[in-house]
């Protein structure tokens, strides 16, 4: 669907990133193009409470798999997928600070990339001057050696 959204866009840049390998998501029967995504809206995935994992990109996979792990001890989180750096969906942003105790950001970027940008409008938004406790997780910020997305994690 990323793709059909790209190809929609016809007024701006766009540009998306795909993993190498296979990608995790919806089959599409042959000969179906996708349906273009509501540019800057992301979705939630799964429903939890007091900790959101707001994921960009294919690290929601790894949200939705520590969310089965979490779950098996009692924990049940929110798993979020942001599907959209620039433009950010600050309503679901909100949201998800506005109900839960832990907002954690997961991403395959390193420091300066998605959830800086999450943590900046949060600030700006006032969203971080209560209980809200904020994480990244991110990549070191260093080279990494050329590898499967497997061995580069």
């Amino acid at each position: 669907h990323m793709v059909a959204t790209a190809a929609a866009i016809d007024d701006r840049p766009s540009c998306f990133r795909y993993p190498r390998g296979n990608g995790i998501g919806v089959e599409l029967p042959v000969g179906n193009k996708g349906t273009p995504l509501e540019v800057g809206k992301g979705r939630i995935l799964v429903e939890g409470e007091r900790v959101a994992l707001l994921g960009y990109g294919s690290a929601v996979q790894n949200c939705l798999a520590a969310a089965a792990v979490l779950e098996t001890r009692g924990l049940q989180v929110t798993v979020a997928d942001a599907r959209f750096c620039k433009p950010l969906d600050g309503a679901l942003i909100r949201s998800l600070a506005k109900s839960h105790e832990v907002l954690i950001t997961v991403e395959e970027g390193s420091i300066g990339g998605f959830g800086s940008h999450v943590a900046q409008f949060m600030a700006l938004d006032g969203l971080l001057d209560g209980k809200l406790k904020w994480r990244p997780i991110v990549l070191p910020d260093r080279y990494i050696d050329h590898g499967s997305p497997v061995d580069q994690l």
